[in-house]
């Protein structure tokens, strides 16, 4: 795929084959993509737990707020549910801010995921401190942010924004979800 078709399949999934595992090469290999990627200062101070466990993404999971807009939705049912879990940490030891590099990480390991069929969600609403006690983390590592991921159950689809102006993602009677995007011609100045 190009750049551009990555792109724009490279959605926010929330509901995924739960049954369709991703393998710890596969994961590997996520995790090599953000290897690759720039850091600031090229200090490389993010570092990865990987789950694909059903025991550890359950743990995982109940310390995560799934979406903010869908306020009668508690997140993906037991079937729905991520197959794997990247838990991206900064290690305080080697700096002491992780200024974009996150960002740029959590980018280069969803454009890897959708180019071999997988999809994602970035969380940043996260109960950083049940999730570190779940884990086990030492004190010098803080959660940046969580990726879930699997082989997206769910169709997601980009539309102009209305004249409302909202920006507000949203499900249809269908279980579609729809997530409006600003036009081109508003963002250029």
């Amino acid at each position: 795929m190009m750049i551009r078709e990555l792109i724009e399949k490279n959605r926010t999934y929330r509901r995924f084959y739960q049954d369709i595992e991703m393998s710890q090469e596969t994961l590997s290999e996520l995790i090599d993509l953000a290897r690759l990627s720039s850091t600031g200062g090229n200090l490389q101070s993010l570092k990865y737990v990987l789950s694909q466990t059903p025991e550890t993404n359950e743990r995982i999971f109940k310390t995560l707020k799934w979406a903010g807009y869908l306020k009668d939705w508690e997140g993906p049912e037991e079937g729905e549910r991520p197959s794997a879990y990247v838990v991206m940490l900064h290690d305080q030891k080697i700096s002491k801010g992780f200024f974009w590099d996150h960002g740029i990480a959590v980018q280069s390991i969803l454009l890897g995921a959708t180019e071999k069929g997988f999809g994602g969600c970035q969380f940043n609403a996260v109960d950083r401190v049940a999730l570190a006690h779940e884990l086990n983390l030492p004190d010098h590592f803080e959660i940046a942010t969580v990726i879930a991921l699997g082989k997206p159950k769910e169709v997601v689809v980009i539309e102009k924004i209305g004249e409302s102006g909202d920006i507000k993602y949203w499900r249809d009677e269908q279980g579609i979800h729809h997530v409006p995007k600003r036009a081109l011609e508003d963002l250029i100045i």
